[in-house]
């Protein structure tokens, strides 16, 4: 079901990525705390090497992980979530919260988020691989809708070659197209997790603003906000060294 990459021993740590994102984009900071944790670095459903499908929801993907743990076994866990990967933990840890230890949201809230990725989605749907274009023509493609350089590098770490010339997406992006609403869905409203919770934010990032905490409070009330400064949306890739010293400060 759910493609996994498992390194190091002691308790679990489960790493979820964002949208449109895959577990070797956390390889680094994987290998970093596996020198303390059994980790665990997954794709989530219709990313990276995991399944794909046309059902895709919160709910689906917290059920996937839920069904992960059981397969291999897995209590007393530790989970950082990114982005869309935090709202799956966060619900994940609000409905089996005798599964975790200690949760842990990068740059996400339980709020409802209104959709934003169109550009990014015109610039994927953009791309046209019967032509069999190379990879920089797919860069190409996509400059014509996404300008910024770093988030172009981050969408092309999911090109592969499906075999010799023929490149690919291995997200599911035909899904996504019609199932975009999904993720912007916030937490419901009911839905608290009383155990130890760090929300980091980045600086120069927007997704968290000082106001959204009164919220997180509601459905998380042993939690704290932390701000790694000067990063963006992608704080553990933009500053991974602070990222690593105030996750592994709380899990301590």
């Amino acid at each position: 079901m759910l493609y996994s990459k498992i390194e190091g021993s002691g308790q679990p740590l489960l790493i979820l990525h964002g949208f449109l994102g895959m577990s070797d984009n956390w390889k680094s900071l994987a290998t970093q705390f596996a020198a303390n944790f059994e980790v665990h670095t997954l794709d989530l459903r219709n990313h990276g090497r995991s399944l794909q499908s046309e059902e895709f929801s919160y709910e689906i993907m917290a059920q996937d992980v839920f069904d992960y743990c059981q397969l291999h076994d897995l209590t007393n866990i530790n989970i950082i979530g990114h982005s869309m990967g935090g709202k799956v933990a966060m619900l994940l840890a609000t409905r089996h919260s005798d599964l975790l230890s200690k949760l842990i949201v990068a740059d996400i809230g339980p709020k409802f988020y209104p959709q934003h990725h169109q550009d990014i989605l015109a610039g994927l749907n953009a791309v046209d691989f019967s032509v069999k274009p190379s990879r920089s023509d797919v860069e190409e493609i996509m400059k014509n809708f996404i300008p910024d350089f770093g988030t172009r590098q981050f969408l092309m770490k999911n090109l592969y070659w499906v075999e010799p010339g023929q490149l690919a997406f291995r997200f599911n992006l035909a899904v996504f197209n019609h199932k975009m609403d999904e993720i912007g869905v916030a937490l419901p409203e009911e839905l608290v997790f009383t155990k130890p919770t760090l929300f980091i934010r980045g600086g120069n990032s927007k997704y968290i603003l000082d106001r959204d905490f009164e919220n997180i409070k509601k459905h998380f009330p042993d939690s704290s906000l932390e701000t790694i400064p000067n990063v963006g949306h992608w704080l553990h890739a933009e500053n991974p060294a602070e990222f690593y010293q105030q996750v592994t400060a709380f899990l301590e």
